[in-house]
């Protein structure tokens, strides 16, 4: 009888063996089919070939403090390659220590994106690298100003033009654009440890961030963060079923609205990416937030009317930080020295 019992025993321990072994690849099989790894190769923009002149270039002017008005911020003072591609704000600070009005966004991963800004009022990270340069909150420069800037040091004429080499004006606002796109765009994350369970890896996740995994889909998470980028390539309303506090969700603040003037467009936003997130804190474009399990309990409530208990939201928060790629390794770039004609400060 105790020989009979001890079978049993180990005849149901290999069943439920079986059984968890057919669930996990059953979810690693839905997981593959919603989500894409992080290619590991910049990808290549449309009308905007790189060249390694042209990065080169995109990495100088991304760093260069003299884009702006104060020759105090750059590119990386709001999206610092260094701790996520964010800064670590409430909201930036811009010209004359104004606040702006929104998060400001990851740089990285960033091409992937349908459209740039949260509320998509730019098609790409050309046209979005033209807008911080001359909005006043932020650096509070002009086009005419930045091309005299640029003209007035040798090295930078020479580099745009070898990185341009077709155009007659290579120095243009346009150019310095698609010059910080095309180095915007190498800024990728691959190989997070989510990357390697899609790529077949079944111990790349842990057992908590394996369950937040299926909470996430299970829950409808991936709804709006999908795909390679988990996100950033759709239009969601913030406050599908109940609307956040006025903190978290700031009615003067109309999300796509004030892009397309259209009332169903009230505080919809473009869903962030969640690559990386656990270092993009404060979350949400109102920065409001500044835990990521707080972050996940305001979405249950706000988007599907539910309340997530502790043990499903500390487990849809490891699966998030499995979300963290291989950072970009990044040489601070040495700028062409200013010349007596390049445009003094000014504060």
């Amino acid at each position: 009888m105790k020989r009979l019992c001890t079978m049993f025993t180990v005849t149901l321990a290999i069943a439920a063996a079986a059984g968890q072994a057919v669930a996990a690849e059953d979810l690693l099989s839905r997981a593959k089919a919603l989500f894409k790894p992080m290619p590991a190769k910049p990808p290549v923009l449309k009308g905007n070939p790189a060249t390694p002149t042209k990065v080169e270039l995109g990495a100088k002017l991304y760093f260069d403090p003299r884009l702006s008005k104060s020759h105090l911020i750059s590119c990386n003072t709001c999206h610092n390659v260094g701790v996520g591609g964010g800064d670590l704000q409430i909201t930036s600070t811009g010209h004359g220590w104004q606040k702006g009005p929104r998060n400001a966004p990851t740089v990285l991963n960033s091409a992937y994106n349908t459209a740039q800004f949260w509320d998509g009022r730019a098609k790409d990270l050309a046209e979005q690298a033209k807008g911080p340069v001359q909005a006043s909150v932020e650096m509070n420069n002009t086009p005419e100003q930045v091309v005299k800037t640029l003209n007035s040091m040798p090295e930078y004429v020479k580099l745009f033009k070898a990185a341009f080499p077709a155009d007659k004006d290579p120095v243009s606002f346009d150019n310095m654009a698609k010059a910080i796109e095309v180095f915007e765009a190498t800024l990728v994350t691959p190989d997070a440890p989510f990357d390697r369970y899609l790529k077949g890896d079944k111990k790349a996740l842990n057992k908590r961030e394996t369950a937040g995994l299926k909470l996430f889909i299970d829950k409808g998470c991936v709804a709006c963060h999908g795909g390679i980028n988990l996100g950033g390539t759709g239009y969601y309303p913030f406050g599908v079923v109940a609307k956040p506090s006025e903190n978290i969700l700031p009615r003067g603040d109309r999300g796509r609205f004030s892009v397309t003037n259209t009332a169903q467009d009230e505080y919809v936003f473009r869903s962030p990416s969640l690559r990386n997130v656990a270092l993009t804190y404060p979350y949400f474009h109102s920065g409001a937030v500044w835990s990521l399990k707080e972050a996940v309990a305001i979405m249950g409530s706000a988007q599907f009317g539910i309340q997530l208990n502790d043990g499903e939201i500390d487990d849809i928060a490891a699966f998030l930080g499995s979300l963290t790629g291989k950072q970009p390794k990044v040489v601070y770039p040495i700028l062409p020295p200013s010349s007596e004609t390049t445009p003094r400060p000014v504060l």
